[in-house]
């Protein structure tokens, strides 16, 4: 039997790709879309790519007898939502926004980057799914720290899309600014950085170096390129294979042979990451869709796994790479 499942905060970028994943997916009845904003109007109305898909409405009422619900509201609300509505004990509940991903606001939520807490999912009832620019770069840099070798400052650029800011309209998301356009923002000092320390610190509980960040804006829709490097004493042979070994079973993230572009992980669950050595440091390029590997993709990901069922259920996913 599919399990009943609904979505609170659908009518944003994130929402609306829950919306597309979950309504393809096999073991999901996808019986709840709610927005306060966009109460009676059809989900179509919003996310015009589903056109012919569903009839689904938009509903203001928070649903009880559910078995599955997203929280895909913006960051600061989800806790709020949670101390106004209460939900069975049984209910699955998976947080797409910052509001539990840190080990002080957590409580019973598992941090959830399957790659790092994959055997400890099965069977959780709250979830805190990781941030998009904390995934590609924790992604890049778990099997250094399984290997306990970030034994130096670590340092990061990494350039998302516009998607990345959200739906609401912004000086710096409006296309006449994007266009042709870049620019770097909240410095060495953006929120994702203690989500990516407390990851590195999971694996390697000596970590008591600095992550060095600096975040682009870039004028594309959606993706994000990283490019981490640290000291490294091996060469790109001993990288590759620490790297090669520790996704080996991970059904999402690989490793390539050559370097990576964006063009390969938008619209997939993917991250791709490519790792070489030059001059003494460890280059690790690592990309995948703020979307869906960022954000709702790994959402339904942690859905599988807390279900038991099948990984990459509902996720089999293909780039357009022209």
């Amino acid at each position: 039997m599919k399990k009943r499942v609904g979505i609170i905060g659908a009518a944003g970028y994130a929402g609306g790709e829950l919306v597309r994943l979950l309504f393809f997916h096999p073991q999901a009845d996808l019986q709840y879309v709610f927005s306060r904003s966009k109460a009676g109007q059809k989900v179509t109305s919003i996310h015009k790519d589903l056109i012919g898909e569903t009839d689904l409405v938009f509903t203001d009422v928070i649903p009880k007898d559910i078995d599955i619900l997203f929280l895909a509201l913006p960051h600061g609300q989800a806790k709020d939502f949670l101390q106004e509505n209460t939900f069975s004990d049984e209910t699955v509940i998976i947080d797409l926004s910052n509001d539990f991903r840190l080990k002080k606001d957590a409580g019973e939520f598992l941090y959830g980057l399957p790659e790092l807490n994959r055997d400890k999912t099965f069977g959780v009832k709250r979830l805190a799914n990781p941030g998009c620019f904390a995934s590609t770069i924790e992604l890049g840099l778990l099997p250094l720290a399984h290997a306990g070798l970030i034994k130096a400052d670590v340092h990061v650029s990494a350039i998302t899309g516009a998607t990345g800011a959200g739906v609401r309209l912004t000086e710096t998301t409006h296309f006449t600014w994007r266009d042709n356009n870049m620019s770097n923002y909240k410095i060495l000092q953006h929120q994702h950085l203690d989500e990516i320390s407390e990851t590195i610190v999971a694996l390697q509980d000596n970590h008591t170096h600095n992550v060095f960040f600096i975040p682009y804006r870039g004028d594309f829709s959606r993706g994000i390129i990283a490019t981490i490097y640290t000291a490294f004493d091996g060469t790109s042979e001993d990288a590759m294979k620490i790297y090669k070994d520790y996704y080996a079973s991970h059904p999402f993230t690989h490793v390539a042979d050559e370097n990576v572009d964006l063009k390969q992980v938008v619209n997939t669950n993917k991250c791709i990451m490519y790792p070489t050595v030059k001059n003494g440091q460890i280059v690790i390029t690592s990309v995948l869709d703020n979307l869906l590997k960022g954000a709702s993709g790994q959402a339904v990901q942690n859905m599988n796994l807390i279900m038991g069922w099948e990984e990459t259920e509902g996720l089999k996913l293909k780039a357009s790479v022209f």
